[in-house]
């Protein structure tokens, strides 16, 4: 059975969510069209299902009717799949809200423009007095109802920072779109030969473009975190003395006993009360292989438990569930590097004043020249259109759309928001050993009795350190022993206590051995080294030779087997360091003037991965780690790394050309407009050929080799 790691939840667009009535289930081990047929059958002859459809690309199940959701979950199990129910609550609110709203709202500004635009044809060519008054009072109609529809975007921000005292984009974008409307509405009214209803419409709708595009680019993080909550359990089953009550999961407190039966998911942290289970939690540490857990070995909500009915005792409920905080961490990361001022914000800072500045001065000096603040209002209108920033708007976005789009099709899935402009930055690459560049296999030794085994596949069980569940694929056959007390020490190891003796795997220093690598320890005995051999993951030789940036290793591994490794790969290496030694290294390249990349998978480094400039974690990742990442690697080979970076430098590159085509473009154009010479509507059209030509500028990056 296979289950989705959290990067891979991320993977669908918040549009494709599957919304709508009925319950519903996840299937994760559906793969093919004659699945679907299975289900969708097998499903037919259960009481209350009026009808049932399964989402291959979403591995989710519809069903409609008045069915007991249990009797589906029996009945799916006997067609030979899992499956979980998802809450259609917490579905509902991973309903893109604001996007949709952006995109009808720009539908409706698209389809007015294109009316009110073929209404001025018949102007342009020549309609007067009657005819000509009678289309510019249809233009009236349809424009001034959806200019104040899909312009409240630009006029509720305008409004929020002019409250403030302060200027920003939407400042001389609402006030543009105001005074081409009303000055329009007052020619119609006036008998006047022009009106620029058109002109107002294809500004709100090239506007709401760039808008929409900068949307879709920080929406990854949050899809991600609200597809985690629609997978928590919403009821549990509690023992309350010989009996066992279903309640919400809400409900549940600290202390509370809870069964969790085959299948299911766990529903809040916990201990085993059960003497042993078999737990899935490839949904936290990206592994399929199911593990044994023994009596008190902490379990995490969202593990699956895939053996007999087991019962635990909750030690994290509601918002402290691991699976919780996780959630919360993936939706707060966009905004966990706030320091950062992104590029177009920067612009905004000098465009917003310059703006206004220009079109007062346009104003003033028409009036002063001609005496007609008729005709100066419509240079300052012109002005202000003409200097609109949509290309500005859309310069940053419709690149980072392309580059995302680019990356993703990669393997690359980028969460935050301004990931690629930090990564087009970085000057110096900082890899974990282990889980990351590494993959370890485990030879075990002859001398390691069935008991030491058993002992230290129980103690391998309860850590995510990639080395750990190597050695529990590597115990298969073996029985977990019973192990207490289990605590981890981050880059050394983990200790337990078993049949009265304290029990150590981990570095040999650490277990009290004269050797450097994995070892095991039970007692006062002699340590038993394991042989850890460790390959590179796929494509990480080449990506490292074709890395045009200094690199170099960080791990807390021990000095033999770091060397070996980094000789290899021809890259310094950095050993024995722990967590806390990883963040001031980090942090000292940093005071350095060096911007790094770190990239990692475990524990100990996701202090470094915060803290850097740009991070990368690979899925199988650690959830802390893949949470504290920039951007998550769902392919197995790291050989697309340097073109990653290459991608984000290519999109770094494009838009600041897109920024050079827009000020070329307002250079020419601002004259222009400045000398009367043109019109609201000709100063429309070329706001609109700037902003085409950013969005085919920004086409580029999906190219690069």
């Amino acid at each position: 059975m296979t289950a989705a790691c959290p990067a891979c939840v991320a993977i669908p667009d918040v549009e494709d969510l599957e919304i709508g009535p009925g319950l519903k289930f996840s299937i994760p081990a559906i793969h093919c069209a004659a699945c679907i047929g299975k289900i969708e059958r097998g499903l037919r002859d259960v009481v209350g299902v009026n009808s049932a459809r399964v989402n291959l690309s979403l591995k989710r199940l519809t069903v409609v009717g008045a069915a007991n959701p249990e009797h589906i979950q029996d009945a799916l199990t006997d067609l030979g799949f899992e499956a979980y129910p998802l809450d259609i609550e917490a579905l509902n609110t991973a309903r893109d809200t604001v996007g949709r709203s952006l995109l009808t709202r720009m539908a409706v500004a698209g389809f007015a423009m294109m009316n009110v635009m073929m209404l001025s044809v018949a102007v342009w060519s020549g309609a007067a007095d009657a005819t000509r008054d009678l289309f510019h009072l249809i233009s009236a109609a349809i424009a001034l109802p959806v200019v104040a529809y899909s312009g409240q975007p630009f006029f509720q921000n305008a409004w929020a920072a002019l409250r403030v005292r302060r200027l920003n984009m939407d400042v001389p974008i609402s006030l543009a779109i105001l005074l081409a409307s009303g000055m329009s509405l007052f020619e119609t009214l006036n008998g006047g030969h022009q009106a620029y209803f058109d002109a107002a419409l294809s500004l709100t709708f090239f506007l709401l473009i760039g808008r929409y595009m900068d949307h879709r680019t920080r929406s990854a993080a949050r899809s991600a975190a609200k597809e985690l909550t629609a997978l928590e359990v919403q009821k549990a089953q509690r023992v309350v003395g010989a009996n066992i009550e279903t309640v919400p999961v809400v409900d549940l407190a600290v202390g509370d006993v809870i069964s969790v039966p085959t299948g299911a998911r766990v529903p809040v942290d916990g201990v085993l009360l059960s003497l042993t289970g078999l737990m899935d939690r490839s949904f936290l540490t990206g592994e399929s292989a199911a593990v044994n857990a023994t009596q008190n070995a902490p379990l995490q909500a969202g593990e699956i438990n895939v053996g007999a009915t087991i019962t635990l005792q909750a030690t994290a409920v509601g918002e402290d569930t691991s699976l919780r905080r996780m959630a919360q961490m993936v939706e707060t990361a966009e905004n966990s590097r706030n320091s950062y001022t992104a590029l177009a914000d920067r612009a905004a800072q000098i465009y917003a004043p310059a703006v206004h500045l220009l079109a007062l001065i346009a104003f003033v000096g028409w009036v002063l020249a001609t005496g007609n603040a008729r005709h100066a209002l419509n240079v300052a209108i012109a002005v202000l259109i003409i200097t609109c920033p949509c290309a500005l708007g859309l310069a940053v976005p419709a690149v980072s759309t392309a580059a995302i789009s680019r990356l993703f099709a990669m393997g690359y899935l980028v969460k935050h928001a301004t990931a690629l402009e930090r990564l087009a930055e970085v000057t110096r690459v900082v890899f974990d050993k282990t889980g990351t560049l590494s993959i370890p296999t485990i030879n075990l030794p002859e001398a390691m009795g069935q008991t030491d085994r058993a002992v230290a596949k129980a103690l391998a069980q309860a850590s995510n350190h990639p080395t750990s569940r190597r050695l529990v694929t590597a115990l298969g056959g073996v029985d977990a022993a019973d192990v207490s007390d289990i605590h981890e020490a981050a880059g050394q190891g983990i200790s337990g206590t078993s049949l009265g003796d304290t029990v150590r795997l981990g570095r040999g220093a650490w277990i009290g051995a004269d050797f450097d690598g994995l070892g095991f320890r039970a007692g006062n005995s002699e340590p038993v080294p394991i042989d850890v051999v460790e390959r590179p993951r796929a494509g990480a030789e080449d990506a490292v030779r074709t890395l045009r940036l200094p690199a170099e290793i960080i791990t807390g591994d021990a000095q033999e087997p770091a060397m070996a490794f980094g000789k290899r790969l021809e890259l310094p290496v950095s050993f024995n360091i722990r967590s806390e030694e990883k963040l001031r290294l980090v942090k000292a390249m940093s005071d350095q003037s060096d911007r790094v990349l770190m990239v990692g998978d475990g524990l100990n480094d996701t202090a470094a991965l915060a803290a850097a400039h740009a991070s990368m974690a690979p899925a199988s990742a650690l959830d802390a780690s893949r949470a504290a990442s920039d951007v998550v690697i769902l392919t197995d080979s790291f050989a697309e790394l340097p073109l990653a970076l290459k991608v984000a430098g290519l999109s770094r590159k494009l838009s600041k050309q897109n920024f050079a085509i827009a000020a070329v473009y307002n250079c020419i154009a601002i004259p222009v407009a400045l000398a009367g010479l043109a019109t609201p509507l000709a100063a429309a059209l070329a706001m609109s050929a700037s902003s085409i030509t950013v969005l085919l500028n920004s086409q580029r990056v999906r190219y690069t080799k």
